[in-house]
């Protein structure tokens, strides 16, 4: 049997980690329960986890004493909430280091355990490093770990013959019988004789056949693709069937102007939906609305702000003409667009809108089920972010929400996904994105 021991922010990261290490013995230090017990008020993702693990560890007294180890529901797995054994130094306690509370009951736990691996389980890189200082065993928490390198781009090349390519382009179809690709799944066909003759489409999952992007000869609200990454996004966006849409890219690739402008043709234009609704995370960078003046709009102002710059540009205003023509603001008090924080939509149900969740890379995998479980009849959800930019100290580039959405739904016939390389917002900041 091995023998697991938890640091807080595991715990507080997913409340359920208790039951994802099989039959070994898992074991919550008592330091880590006055932690999480601080957290417990919070109204956050945060606080929301720190109740989830009191309601789990309640649930499990009635199996026996925590302190003597009682059996987990799942996996057959024992649970033991162990302090320590050793006297505690007075000054620790004082200074309430609980990052050394929590070690020491680690080598507690492996002194008492001869012969049997103990593995300390933190998602705190320094502790981990300090772990292994003292000799212990250390490992992150990868219960919902993702390769970045692999994860899913919705893209693939596929060399056929030149006659392939002339039929598609004639029919408007090719049938692509289990050939291993996802439903829709953009596919780029080159001639294996002559690379420079290809086309691209999306295949079709029900229908089992490529099928052409849609033709945007006059753009969306003005703004044309700039390449094929960005030609497959718009097709995806104003597909009416996929109602879940995930946009990776770097900075600059035109992830957020894209599903700006889809919004606004299908809300404004075709009127298919009856609003956008548009949110960014707040919690993960620290601050919380309450603090900013003014009332709800005013206190997300600041950080919607590059929100408002691409639907004013879209609108076609520059810096020098704002205020001359018609705004975002315009568009907000006709009741087109309305900015929403996330901190309030848990118990909605948000029929026929057209969601957009900007910064989605700062969501954990709860958050985004979150989101997308309050989704009603008719509405489309748009997630956008990079990876590579993470402010939320609870996730990082393989175990935050959008790359879980990602990999869980690729292959859903509802779902589709792009990643954007190409930065396209100017010649300065994509090589920036390249080289700092």
């Amino acid at each position: 049997m091995k023998h697991f021991v938890l640091d807080t922010n595991v715990l507080i990261h997913d409340p359920r980690a208790i039951l994802q290490f099989a039959d070994n013995e898992v074991v919550i230090p008592i330091f880590v329960l006055e932690e999480v017990d601080t957290f417990k008020k919070e109204a956050s993702e945060r606080g929301r986890n720190a109740r989830e693990v009191a309601r789990m560890l309640d649930a499990l007294r009635a199996n026996g004493r925590l302190s003597d180890g009682v059996p987990l529901p799942e996996g057959g797995g024992r649970l033991r909430v162990a302090s320590a054994a050793r006297s505690v130094p007075t000054t620790l306690r004082e200074a309430q280091i609980a990052d050394h509370l929590i070690l020491m009951v680690a080598l507690d736990v492996r002194d008492a355990a001869k012969g049997e691996p103990t593995i300390f389980v933190t998602k705190d890189v320094n502790l981990r490093i300090r772990a292994d200082a003292l000799g212990l065993t250390s490992m992150d928490f990868e219960a919902e770990r993702i390769d970045i390198d692999e994860l899913y781009s919705g893209m693939t090349e596929m060399p056929v013959a030149g006659a392939d390519v002339d039929a598609f382009y004639a029919q408007g179809a090719l049938p692509l019988p289990e050939n291993g690709l996802k439903a829709n799944q953009y596919v780029l066909l080159r001639d294996r004789d002559n690379p420079s003759h290809s086309a691209i489409g999306r295949f079709d999952g029900a229908a089992k056949k490529l099928v052409p992007l849609r033709k945007l000869r006059d753009g969306v609200w003005g703004i044309r693709p700039r390449n094929k990454e960005q030609h497959c996004a718009l097709d995806l966006l104003l597909c009416d069937d996929i109602k879940l849409v995930t946009l990776i890219g770097k900075a600059g690739t035109g992830k957020t102007m894209l599903a700006l402008a889809a919004g606004l043709q299908k809300v404004v234009e075709e009127q298919l939906y009856s609003k956008m609704l548009v949110s960014r995370p707040i919690f993960p960078l620290g601050r919380d609305v309450g603090y900013l003046p003014g009332d709800i709009e005013e206190k997300l102002n600041p950080w919607m702000q590059p929100i408002y710059d691409n639907v004013e540009f879209l609108m076609g205003l520059s810096k020098q003409e704002r205020g001359k023509g018609r705004s975002y603001q315009e568009l907000i008090d006709l009741g087109f667009i309305e900015i929403e924080p996330l901190t309030y939509i848990r118990g909605r149900s948000i029929p026929n809108q057209f969601i957009i969740v900007d910064e989605a890379q700062n969501l954990t995998p709860h958050e985004v089920k979150t989101i997308i479980t309050r989704v009603g009849e008719a509405t489309k959800v748009v997630l956008t972010g990079d990876p590579y930019q993470i402010d939320n100290p609870y996730v990082d580039a393989t175990s935050n929400g959008l790359t879980t959405v990602v990999e869980k739904f690729k292959g859903e016939l509802v779902a589709g996904h792009v990643t954007l390389s190409k930065g396209e917002r100017s010649a300065l900041a994509e090589l920036a994105s390249n080289v700092l």
